[in-house]
């Protein structure tokens, strides 16, 4: 995973993780790009339990990870004017994943890598006709509107200036939830307006109005 996007990072980059709980992709992270790349990249991490920043905080400082910090605040307070080459969400929930697109959006990042998790947005909105007989079973439904989900973030992004693919983040065995989206910058990037009015279409098709569109539309080049 961040083999394949270091090249898109400057030496001294510097990288956001959203929501990073106990921040062992954090750690790891940290480990790959500074101590056996050498980039002398800085990390900081943002939660709003302050317990688990105070653990993370405390165990930077024993493994003497200087350019490793974390913030028990909102990501809103990041400072708009600061250069984030990254940002990195892993398992926000529902509509979290869609803020941390956001963000990575607003703050002109050069990569962002989000794991979804908990889409719950669409079931509930979710309609048509054709499909109606797939939608009737509550599974096959959640896990339609999942994709969906994906597809339409994964879109958005394109839409916004990004090269964007959808991966597998781990083994399906260790877990379902093993979609990663993963988008860069793309510098060759020109506005296709047929494009945004399919994104429209599909949205018109299933009857819904998902967050992504409504934080990101006024991005879409």
């Amino acid at each position: 995973m961040l083999k394949d996007v270091e090249e898109n990072l400057p030496k001294n980059a510097k990288i956001i993780d959203m929501g990073c709980g106990k921040s062992y992709l954090t750690f790891a992270m940290y480990h790959y790009f500074n101590i056996i790349k050498e980039k002398n990249v800085i990390i900081h991490g943002y939660d709003l339990k302050k317990d688990v920043v105070e653990s993370c905080n405390k165990l930077a400082k024993e493994f003497n990870f200087k350019n490793l910090q974390f913030f028990n605040e909102d990501i809103q307070n990041i400072n708009k004017n600061e250069n984030i080459n990254m940002i990195i969400s892993l398992h926000a929930c529902d509509t979290a994943t869609d803020y941390a697109i956001y963000f990575g959006v607003k703050l002109n990042c050069d990569v962002i890598l989000s794991v979804p998790c908990c889409q719950h947005e669409l079931f509930n909105q979710i309609k048509n006709d054709t499909l109606s007989s797939m939608l009737s079973y509550g599974i096959l439904k959640e896990r339609f509107s999942s994709l969906l989900t994906d597809t339409l973030r994964a879109d958005a992004l394109k839409l916004c200036g990004y090269k964007t693919n959808i991966i597998e983040f781990i083994d399906m065995e260790h877990t379902p939830k093993n979609i990663m989206i993963k988008a860069i910058k793309n510098k060759n990037f020109q506005k296709n307006v047929k494009n945004i009015e399919n994104f429209e279409r599909l949205m018109y098709t299933f009857n819904i109005n998902p967050t992504i569109y409504k934080l990101l539309k006024d991005y879409f080049n």
